[in-house]
């Protein structure tokens, strides 16, 4: 039997989007699951309001290719098929939580710095991920010494 069908490995574009997706990839060996991977990019409308003075679409539009280069050498890393790497546009923590309802997720896997004091107060991707999951989320702690 296995405990997972499923996994999404949703990462940012840092270097230690590598260990967040070792660690699904092994998951989904173990499980004989399948992996897919999500990135989210938040609009920059969205991010820093409408007043910014400057051309937001050339910004956009870079972010979203340096976006498709870096997921693209991500998934060739651990054998993720083209369908199954997902980019999305919005909040992060939404576009997550619908596309693992959209796609039959059941388990979500996050990298998390372990924030404290006021970072922690303040949120971070991965706890707002939690928070709103509808299924299994698990937190890879990421960027420790």
């Amino acid at each position: 039997m296995t405990l997972y069908r499923h996994i999404l490995a949703a990462i940012d574009l840092t270097d230690e989007a590598d260990a967040v997706l070792k660690k699904a990839k092994s998951l989904a060996q173990q499980n004989g699951a399948t992996l897919m991977i999500a990135h989210a990019i938040e609009p920059l409308a969205l991010a820093y309001g409408s007043d910014i003075p400057l051309e937001l679409s050339t910004l956009q539009e870079e972010i979203s290719n340096h976006a498709k280069k870096r997921i693209k050498t991500l998934a060739e890393s651990v054998q993720v098929e083209d369908a199954a790497q997902h980019i999305v546009y919005g909040r992060p923590d939404k576009e997550v939580h619908r596309l693992a309802a959209e796609l039959n997720v059941d388990l979500v896997v996050v990298g998390s710095h372990g924030r404290h004091g006021l970072a922690l107060i303040l949120g971070s991707t991965s706890t707002s991920i939690l928070h709103g999951a509808t299924c299994d989320v698990l937190a890879i702690r990421v960027g420790h010494s």
